[in-house]
């Protein structure tokens, strides 16, 4: 049995303990959403120049994003409870770095630190739910899991508004530090992982994937306006990833097993999730801006109109659960990315007289949506990488999530920015043509997989179609794999 593998939980259909384990330590990533309504706080007690406040941004994903394959590839090697425990006790020490930083450098420091942390947690954490309980129960855990993850979503901008409120800036630090110094001490009761042949790890691919992954976000971050460094960081960033490639291509024990890639069903559905992020973050990235503009809307409030989102994962990522046993995760995904460009599409029909109950509506059919294709994506992308490389398969879904993200932060500003005039209708013509800009694209993808499947002669990755044929498989057969 590979290193990484942990003995099923005992009666694991009433044993939820230790999923909730996980997802407490996972918690304290999504919330890290609440540290966008702190810019204001956070640009004031540092007497900052507002463009400044973005490296709070770049210093965070960029390192999180960078390192968290390489996390993952580790977790398949040392085992995911080890690396679970590294990220919550890192994670624990960086929010109160961030919380007591004296000066705005300190505080870019605390947030590179809590992106290792961020890093170690969400390239292991789906790893580790689904090792704590039978293979046949995958798709559950996954659910459940995507679940606890949204609840942080939701929690981060609706909460934490109140609490930027009573306490400052640093309140959305500072509370973070206890939720995963708990986790931490909960994880050493999870079982320990059986030991199995040790690998060697890959590291000259570990740095160069790292080096490409932060000149990809570089470059990304630089498109607002294009210049001259724009340029380098996007040829450093191919250079790096061929290097990687060949890397990986020539080495016993890549990171990243290149093979699943060859097949049209996985390279799709990846390139779908990170375009899925970028649409979804439409939300995160010019809703606040309407909200602002509505009257004696309080930041509480908006922050609560803002969680309609990922309370509607929170919905459906159970819902996705329940629809696997009898359905094939692709139609779940089709499914949920058509929910997703709906809802999309009821946010641009807002008017310069907001109603919030539509507005609400519209983002928990988007956010439901997501939640559908989150669980199906895992669930597909788990299924078509061996056992023993969970931790490589969950960080994969991780980092498309996070690139879909950043690229959606530069893209879609530069489409709402180009289409915003000076008149006083400006801003809202322009925000109507970017979600209609955001919802197509969900809508283009449905569209492509409908003409695709029209035109498939047989499952292109059987092991991903047999999904729901493992369910009722016992948990020694699947070890077995």
């Amino acid at each position: 049995m590979p290193s990484a593998a942990t003995s099923p939980v005992e009666g694991t259909r009433s044993a939820i303990w230790p999923l909730l384990i996980v997802g407490l330590g996972t918690l304290v990533v999504p919330l890290d959403s609440a540290v966008n309504i702190d810019f204001a706080a956070i640009v004031t007690r540092f007497a900052l120049p507002i463009p400044m406040i973005q490296w709070i941004v770049i210093s965070y994903v960029l390192t999180q994003t960078s390192l968290m394959l390489t996390f993952g590839r580790i977790g398949d090697l040392l085992g995911y409870r080890r690396v679970f425990l590294f990220g919550t006790a890192i994670s624990t020490i960086a929010f109160t770095a961030c919380a007591l930083a004296p000066t705005y450098p300190a505080l870019l420091v605390g947030r590179v630190v809590q992106g290792i942390g961020a890093g170690l947690i969400l390239s292991c954490g789906p790893a580790l739910a689904t090792s704590l309980f039978p293979e046949a129960m995958r798709t559950q855990v996954l659910a459940r899991y995507m679940m606890m993850f949204a609840i942080g979503g939701a929690l981060g901008p609706s909460v934490f508004g109140l609490l930027v409120q009573h306490f400052g800036w640093s309140a959305v630090f500072s509370f973070r530090a206890p939720v995963a110094a708990v986790a931490f001490a909960l994880a050493w009761t999870l079982p320990r992982p059986v030991r199995g042949a040790r690998e060697p790890f890959d590291a000259a691919g570990g740095v160069l994937l790292a080096a490409a992954m932060s000149f990809m976000l570089l470059a990304l971050n630089r498109l607002r306006p294009p210049g001259p460094e724009t340029a380098a960081f996007a040829v450093l960033a191919v250079a790096g990833f061929v290097l990687f490639y060949k890397q990986e291509r020539r080495t016993a024990k890549p990171i990243i097993d290149f093979s699943p890639f060859k097949e049209p069903d996985f390279a799709v559905i990846n390139l779908s999730n990170v375009l899925i992020n970028l649409s979804a973050f439409s939300i995160m990235l010019l809703a606040p801006f309407y909200l602002s503009r509505i009257p004696g809307l309080s930041l509480p409030a908006a922050g609560l109109v803002l969680a309609s989102s990922p309370l509607g994962i929170v919905i459906a990522a159970p819902m996705a659960g329940r629809l696997a046993r009898g359905h094939k995760p692709r139609l779940i995904a089709v499914i949920g990315t058509a929910l997703s460009s709906a809802g999309l599409f009821g946010i641009s029909l807002s008017g310069d007289t907001p109603d919030i109950p539509i507005l609400v509506l519209s983002m928990g059919v988007q956010g439901i949506g997501i939640g559908l294709f989150q669980v199906a994506y895992f669930d597909i992308v788990t299924a078509a990488i061996p056992v023993q490389n969970r931790g490589v398969a969950g960080a994969l879904g991780m980092a498309t999530r996070t690139i879909g993200t950043v690229t959606g932060a530069t893209v879609l500003m530069l489409v709402f920015q180009s289409l915003r005039t000076p008149e006083p209708e400006g801003f809202m013509l322009a925000f109507k043509a970017t979600f209609q800009f955001a919802a197509a694209i969900p809508a283009a993808l449905v569209f492509f997989d409908l003409r695709r499947g029209g035109r498939r002669k047989r499952p292109a990755l059987p092991r991903i179609d047999s999904t729901v044929d493992q369910i009722g498989a016992s948990p020694s057969s699947a070890d077995e794999k």
